[in-house]
């Protein structure tokens, strides 16, 4: 398979895993996934995602508590919290809110995802960012006021290999305009 074929292939059988084995994720695998994270495009090439590697069992089972939809955490060897600045302090030296930071954590976050599959591991992503949950998330990892999180990616060795849905929907596409 050449290397067009394997990103493809990639992209195309990645799946939401939320049941794990207890063999843990070695820390080059989440170093792969940091790095393919950190490679993402974001805003003005500001790169303003930063992550929080959460391996401790009772900070795991504190996040599944505390989320109602990311239960899954409690069977998973591993977490990592994708959160992202939310002020730049500008060329002028002025604070800057950062309008794009979602976008640029979501990219992060689908790199990680990618990035996980290709090792053959099992992730999938829990949203953070509304109200509810990124008080949650806040209060349990200590996020002050410059940070916002957008995602808890719950990853772990797969105990399931649900099949990929075939999400290709031609009626999507507009040519030209809508």
């Amino acid at each position: 398979m050449d290397k067009s074929q394997a990103v493809l292939e990639n992209i195309l059988s990645r799946t939401s895993v939320r049941a794990y084995t207890s063999e843990k994720v070695s820390e080059e695998q989440i170093d792969a996934m940091l790095r393919a994270a950190m490679a993402a495009p974001s805003s003005k090439n500001r790169q303003p995602a930063e992550y929080i590697v959460v391996q401790d069992r009772s900070m795991l089972d504190s996040l599944a508590s505390g989320l109602r939809y990311a239960k899954m955490l409690a069977g998973a060897p591993l977490a990592i919290i994708i959160c992202a600045r939310t002020e730049f302090i500008n060329r002028d030296g002025q604070p800057e809110h950062n309008r794009f930071w979602e976008q640029d954590a979501a990219a992060a976050c689908e790199n990680l995802l990618l990035a996980a599959h290709a090792l053959g591991l099992g992730a999938v992503w829990t949203a953070a960012s509304d109200p509810e949950r990124c008080a949650v998330v806040k209060d349990l990892m200590g996020i002050g006021d410059e940070a916002m999180p957008l995602a808890v990616v719950a990853i772990g060795h797969p105990a399931e290999n649900p099949a990929p849905k075939d999400k290709w929907k031609p009626e999507k596409i507009h040519r030209e305009k809508w």
